[in-house]
């Protein structure tokens, strides 16, 4: 969840009493983060919100990040405020606009052109409950962005990623996926449109590629983990779209939000922790994944059909024009 609207002030850093009162002595915070060194890794949307604290995280341990924005100019900002807050490791920025995928296309091009390695993905831009709109190539803007657009940047960096030792592939999901459902006659909103309903299966979506991308990689016998991370409530940019009323309405039923540098730990923890598993899940620990730090979570049925998921993999291949595994 994010915001414009409010202050997240009973998270605005680690140290005020709410986090307090919600961190005991085993939480895992950025100071669990191993040594990052030599590591390179890509956070789409890293210019703002959750994407800015996970490229930060990952800077701060010592890895080379790549910012990949929509803006060169935000993410040359970020990049300006990260290098001013210090940081181990190097940054540099990255044109990418998951709307279109001549974009994704051409990133993934320049990408594989100046590295020879990729540790870390981690596929965490988004868009939230906006008016009616298409992609470049005419899907819908959420299901287009969320999960197309990464599926296709996945696809294209996954011979990389699979003779990377050991690289991780984070899908960052959202606790809306439990109200999502995949309509395979509505995919591009050719029936109807609902903003929320829309957003849900986006990242319904999203979590299924997460789990059967780790299990073609089993399949496969490829050494890369699939993991997915939810982020909990925040207050970030992401609810640009919601209307005052809306957004109020979600506060009130979810609670106090947190602040962006906690929400972030969901994916950092994915994305260093030694204690992840193929394909695990990982959100915040309390109120049901709204709140606290991370943990391992099981997914949802609703995200485990595998009949399902293997037609979604193949509607995405179709759409994109990308196969993989």
């Amino acid at each position: 969840m994010a915001g414009k609207f409010v202050s997240a002030k009973d998270y605005s850093n680690p140290d005020t009493e709410k986090a307090e009162i919600m961190k005991n002595e085993k939480s895992w915070t950025k100071d669990n983060i191993g040594n990052q060194a030599g590591k390179t890794a890509i956070v789409t949307g890293a210019n703002i919100g959750i994407g800015f604290e996970t490229a930060l995280g990952l800077y701060e341990a010592g890895a080379h990040v790549i910012l990949a924005c929509r803006s060169l100019e935000n993410a040359e900002k970020a990049l300006g405020e990260m290098k001013q807050k210090g940081g181990k490791g190097t940054l540099e920025t990255g044109l990418l606009d998951l709307s279109d995928l001549g974009s994704v296309k051409i990133f993934a091009e320049n990408f594989l052109q100046n590295h020879n390695l990729l540790d870390i993905l981690i596929n965490n831009a988004g868009v939230a409950n906006p008016p009616k709109a298409k992609t470049t190539e005419g899907f819908e803007l959420q299901f287009g962005t969320n999960f197309l657009g990464h599926f296709a940047l996945t696809a294209l960096l996954y011979p990389l990623l699979s003779a990377t030792g050991g690289s991780r592939i984070i899908s960052l999901s959202s606790i809306a996926y439990l109200h999502g459902q995949i309509d395979f006659g509505n995919l591009q909103s050719e029936k109807s449109y609902d903003a929320s309903r829309e957003y849900c299966q986006s990242k319904l979506a999203t979590t299924i590629f997460g789990v059967e991308l780790q299990r073609r990689i089993i399949a496969a016998g490829d050494h890369v983990l699939s993991l997915i991370a939810q982020p909990g409530a925040n207050a970030t940019g992401l609810a640009r779209h919601m209307s005052q009323d809306a957004y109020d309405a979600a506060v009130e039923q979810m609670g106090p939000l947190m602040e962006p540098w906690q929400g972030a730990l969901p994916s950092l923890y994915a994305a260093t922790s030694s204690e992840v598993i193929p394909g695990g899940f990982y959100q915040p620990d309390q109120d049901g994944g709204f709140r606290g730090f991370p943990v391992q979570a099981e997914i949802d049925q609703i995200a485990l059909n595998e009949s399902v998921n293997r037609k979604l993999w193949s509607v995405a291949e179709q759409f994109t024009g990308q196969k993989f595994l």
